[in-house]
């Protein structure tokens, strides 16, 4: 995979944790993805179709997830508040469509989120091309981007 397809992602992940969740954040050293399961308890997912195919991710901890929404919220919320799920994947549809700007040649179309819940949930990326992981550092915790992505 083409690093390009990387930068976009990562630059989206920063501007979307400094302008929604007020969050400085550090991108640490990329890695190739070798087992399939999530490293974190809460997925937010983002299907990319066009002339590029594949999925953006980003997994928390519980802890994390819930003090990266109660940041973006301005409440303090906890594990079983309702809509979680729904702020998740709507930090991965915000950060997606913000990189999908600056991947204009591939005509991208980006999915609805999906968010998936549970210890060592499986997340494969799109057959045939690798999935870079992203390791983020933020104030509220550490948390991993997941980025496969192929051209046709």
């Amino acid at each position: 995979m083409d690093v390009s397809f990387i930068n976009p992602f990562v630059r989206a992940t920063i501007d979307c944790f400094k302008t929604m969740i007020t969050d400085q954040i550090l991108p640490l050293t990329p890695s190739l993805k070798r087992q399939p399961f999530s490293c974190y308890a809460i997925s937010g997912i983002i299907g990319l179709s066009g002339e590029a195919q594949g999925s953006i991710s980003l997994g928390f901890s519980m802890p994390v997830a819930v003090k990266v929404v109660s940041d973006m919220l301005k409440t303090q919320i906890n594990e079983t508040y309702p809509d979680l799920p729904d702020a998740i994947g709507e930090i991965a549809n915000i950060i997606a469509g913000n990189a999908k700007k600056e991947l204009s040649k591939f005509n991208l179309s980006i999915s609805l989120p999906n968010v998936i819940i549970g210890e060592n949930h499986t997340l494969a990326g799109e057959g045939g091309a690798p999935t870079i992981l992203v390791p983020f550092s933020s104030g509220s915790g550490d948390f991993m981007m997941e980025i496969s992505l192929k051209t046709k």
